[in-house]
């Protein structure tokens, strides 16, 4: 994330308090029968547009890829078991291909979903609670384009991350992009819903760091910023995926960044849980005060005998990193022998957890040699305006040393400097100004038993509900992009109500959602695009 500093140089500080857990696993669910009549002319319809896009098109009953192109971009196992598969899989090439997916989709009434990179943590973008459905997968449309003078790049929503770091990277070793640190994460659904990075407090989200964008509507339609008008373009931006249209190219705003960093990874054994509340308890004081160019991530989970290890990263020269560190933040007892410098592409690779000695170009693998993988998991979000007493810190503690847990993970992402700047209806992000942190629950788990999917679960959600009184109300606030579909769900159909989608839209968008559903009526009256949280149309 970021880090400390003046001037141009930036300060990330990922501070793992706890180790990652993820392993392998996939979405279980079942495949909608082919027998619909509008199957066979959806096949038929986009076949006539261009012989080409035929060789693109999966389905179970003609296609052997079929199970390996549906599981190939799905990065996040989803905890629910009772999906519907795609009927079908479009792969499309080019943009004209989007448009005629989308036209003949509509024309014979089969309901669409939108996959890029397949992070969705309810398995919204490529699995169903209704059925039946098309995948439009933009895996194959992943070109970067970088412009080093205006300091920008066109990036097609298939790319990764992994491969939109490699591209301005190859092109220039002092500009950036402020997106995450998974190198799997698709760029298209990362933008939709906001997108956390590594300067997050130095240049704001990634949604934040946008120019211009290319939209495919329901009526089949190539908009840029200028035809799109600046509801939907601000709509685009933070606002949701698969609601108001494809995006299918984004322009993104470059930024500048050192040609040196500093990072460190230091181990600690906590003798005891007072002593990682002092800890978190002084992170919590600090961490939204600190110097814009310093940004420190905390990582909480159970690990054998109080294990803990810290990751530090400073866009800037190591006697500024340790200064920094510790005027504000002495209990991490940082030393200058902890600390190595690296290039920005380097530190990419550094919080990817790639081998010491990886080359950049390992980047371009990501998608079949990734060192982060993923079990079946379930994620939650919550926004602290107030440091957490300690009998909240302390009820943490004690319920991720429960056997119940298992492999379950907290993230605390701070606030302040550049998000606490920018105002909260300048995109449907509404967390900035004073928002502390934001805390990323997780817990994960292998396996097929109910029970055991039931006993995470359960763990997760009772977490949730414990830290009710200390987090943000009012309403209580989620990030979009960790979907979590216990907070409410649209009706299959297609035909909720504004007021019933509030329930959980407020709480990811805030007074930004009456504005989101009123942009959706303009762009998509007929809610083509859908989900089981997309925003639905408000009529003036």
């Amino acid at each position: 994330m970021k880090f400390p500093t003046s001037l141009l140089s930036l300060t990330r500080f990922l501070l793992l308090l706890l180790l990652p857990f993820f392993s392998s696993a996939w979405l279980d669910v079942s495949v909608a029968t082919n027998t619909q009549p509008q199957y066979h002319d959806l096949l038929h319809c986009l076949c006539s547009q261009e012989d080409a896009i035929c060789n693109l098109i999966y389905t179970a009953q003609n296609s052997t890829a079929y199970a390996s192109v549906l599981q190939f971009s799905n990065n996040n196992a989803s905890s629910s078991s009772s999906r519907t598969k795609p009927i079908a899989i479009v792969t499309p090439t080019t943009i004209p291909q989007v448009q005629s997916t989308v036209l003949c989709s509509r024309k014979h009434g089969l309901h669409l979903r939108v996959r890029s990179g397949g992070h969705d943590f309810e398995g919204a973008s490529y699995a169903s609670l209704s059925s039946p459905f098309l995948l439009l997968d933009l895996v194959n449309l992943r070109n970067v384009t970088v412009d080093v003078p205006s300091k920008s790049a066109w990036a097609q929503s298939g790319a990764v991350l992994a491969e939109v770091y490699h591209s301005i990277a190859s092109a220039s070793r002092t500009l950036a992009f402020p997106a995450g640190l998974c190198p799997t994460v698709g760029l298209g659904g990362h933008i939709s819903g906001g997108g956390y990075g590594t300067t997050l407090r130095k240049f704001g989200m990634a949604a934040d760091n946008i120019r211009d964008a290319l939209l495919v509507d329901a009526d089949g339609r190539v908009l840029d910023r200028a035809a799109m008008g600046e509801g939907v373009f601000w709509a685009i931006r933070g606002g949701g995926g698969n609601t108001y249209g494809i995006v299918v190219s984004w322009k993104l705003k470059l930024v500048r960044v050192p040609l040196r960093l500093s990072a460190f990874t230091v181990s600690r054994t906590a003798s005891s849980d007072a002593e990682m509340t002092k800890l978190v308890d002084r992170y919590q004081r600090v961490t939204d005060k600190l110097p814009d160019d310093l940004m420190i991530l905390v990582m909480i989970g159970a690990v054998d005998q109080g294990n803990s290890t810290k990751q530090v990263m400073y866009l800037g020269g190591k006697e500024r990193l340790l200064r920094v560190m510790n005027e504000s933040f002495p209990e991490l007892g940082l030393k200058e022998e902890d600390c190595k410098e690296m290039s920005w592409i380097e530190s990419v690779l550094h919080f990817a957890n790639y081998p010491s000695n990886s080359t950049y170009d390992v980047l371009l693998k990501s998608r079949t040699d990734s060192p982060i993988s993923f079990a079946k998991l379930k994620a939650k979000s919550d926004y602290v305006g107030t440091p957490l007493p300690e009998s909240a810190l302390q009820g943490i503690w004690s319920r991720v040393h429960q056997v119940e847990a298992g492999a379950a993970l907290l993230h605390l992402i701070p606030h302040g400097g550049m998000m606490s700047r920018i105002s909260d209806s300048s995109t449907p992000y509404p967390y900035r100004a004073g928002t502390v942190y934001k805390i990323q629950y997780y817990v994960a788990w292998s396996g097929e038993q109910k029970e055991v999917e039931e006993r995470h679960l359960g763990w997760i959600r009772k977490l949730h509900e414990f830290l009710t009184p200390f987090v943000s109300k009012n309403p209580r606030g989620a990030y979009a992009n960790s979907r979590d579909l216990d907070l409410g769900m649209n009706d299959p159909t297609g035909e909720t109500s504004y007021e019933q989608a509030r329930v959980w839209g407020e709480q990811y968008f805030k007074h930004n959602f009456e504005r989101l559903a009123r942009v959706k009526a303009a762009i998509d009256p007929s809610n083509f695009f859908r989900n089981e949280q997309s925003v639905p149309p408000l009529s003036m």
